[in-house]
């Protein structure tokens, strides 16, 4: 059987997964709108 120990580390290590991939989800999708306003700012522009 595993410990509590063993089941808290478990969870505490699943919690920050959880966090950094969504946070990456919001970088990509920042990036990404980035990029479309630079694209669109250079539409104007010509």
């Amino acid at each position: 059987m595993t410990s509590n120990k063993t089941l808290k580390t478990i969870a505490i290590a699943a919690l920050c997964a959880a966090a950094v991939s969504l946070s990456a989800c919001n970088a990509v999708r920042g990036l990404g709108q980035d990029i479309e306003s630079v694209g669109e700012a250079g539409d104007r522009a010509i």
